[in-house]
């Protein structure tokens, strides 16, 4: 099918640096809210979190350049630029772009794809403004959807004029009685620092966060610098917020940071001493750290980033789906086989849905 009044869309590469400025146009704003949208994050995944062989491009696509698509080249692959560390991803659409621009976006963006293996565009809401316009246009024009789970993210909405006695009343017994305990021996054996501004204090919390992250339970990171990186952009754009808990030896034993935009506040990393885990430095820091973006900053969403770790349901409550959606032209070897496999995986599905409703009925 062909839409002779579509403009075609191109793909630019990046430099692995940094956005070109002409990008700012589509780029949210450092306080919108959508810091995942942002050029902080972006320039920041750019010059620390690229995956070795791969090459970081923009698909621009509809009338008058209306979408922006940051993607990742891996191959003849495409996939949205995303990391380990992504929270959230969208397609960047022009300010005044309607459904209908959006659509012939989509129409363009599927002529770009045409021919090549399956393309993913993950980390994405289901609620996305803008985002069924384009897949209806990528539809329409001849490739096939295919939508995934991608992961869970824990997040709460709080209203307004809360405070941290009335969060805390709010959490399960036994997390605000291990809260009120925590917060209790803290005070008397640690000392609480929070960074948010570039100097010297700053660097210092990024050395006591790498220390901690060292010797902590998790696995070593794939791309060591971006944290760091990361830290020092989000402080100067006034968005960081670091927390370090230290013992009496001034050893750090627990570190976080979080990004707060908007109103919203998202844990991007935490991690405690596993020698210190009986202390739980890192139980009393998560208390101090919503305690003061409630009180000090009022913050109206707390969102503890992506996974189901069970303990983000005690601190928050709602959980949304971040999904996946393969775009696929079935003509191809790898599209044919893409579509086989999602056939495949739905015909599971079904089965294990009538076996349980079978066993239900039992």
């Amino acid at each position: 099918m062909r839409f002779a009044t579509d403009p075609a869309a191109r793909l630019i590469p990046l430099a692995r640096s940094c956005l070109p400025a002409w990008c700012d146009a589509y780029l949210a704003a450092g306080d919108s809210g959508d810091f995942f949208a942002g050029r902080v994050w972006y320039d920041s995944i750019l010059a620390h979190a690229l995956p070795v062989g791969s090459e970081p491009v923009l698909a621009v696509c509809g009338r008058s350049d209306a979408v922006l698509l940051p993607l990742l080249r891996q191959g003849s692959r495409l996939r949205s630029l995303v990391t380990p560390y992504t929270l959230s991803w969208r397609p960047l659409n022009a300010a005044g772009a309607g459904p209908g621009t959006l659509r012939a976006a989509g129409r363009g963006l599927a002529r770009l794809l045409r021919r090549r293996g399956p393309t993913l565009l993950e980390a994405l809401a289901d609620d996305t403004p803008g985002l069924e316009a384009i897949l209806e246009g990528v539809a329409s024009a001849g490739l096939a959807l295919g939508r995934y789970r991608h992961f869970g993210n824990w997040r709460e909405a709080l209203p307004p004029g809360l405070s941290w006695s009335g969060y805390l009343a709010a959490r399960p017994p036994v997390l605000r009685t291990t809260i009120l305990r925590k917060l209790a021996r803290a005070g008397r054996e640690m000392r609480f620092s929070l960074m948010t501004a570039p100097g010297p204090a700053l660097e210092a919390g990024i050395a006591a966060y790498v220390a901690v992250r060292d010797r902590s339970w998790k696995p070593a990171e794939p791309f060591p610098d971006f944290d760091a990186a990361l830290m020092r952009a989000a402080a100067a754009a006034g968005l960081l917020r670091l927390g370090v808990l230290r013992d009496r030896e001034e050893r750090p034993v627990a570190a976080q940071y979080w990004v707060v935009s908007g109103g919203r506040a998202a844990l991007l990393k935490l991690a405690h001493d596993e020698a210190q885990r009986a202390a739980s430095p890192g139980t009393a820091l998560t208390a101090l750290m919503i305690r003061g973006l409630i009180d000090d900053v009022g913050v109206a969403e707390l969102d503890f980033g992506r996974g189901d770790d069970p303990y983000k349901a005690q601190w928050v409550t709602q959980r949304r789906q971040r999904i996946g959606v393969a775009l696929t032209d079935p003509w191809h070897p790898a599209g044919m086989l893409e579509l086989a496999r999602q056939t495949m995986g739905q015909g599971r599905r079904r089965i294990a849905g009538w076996l349980q409703s079978v066993e239900g009925c039992a």
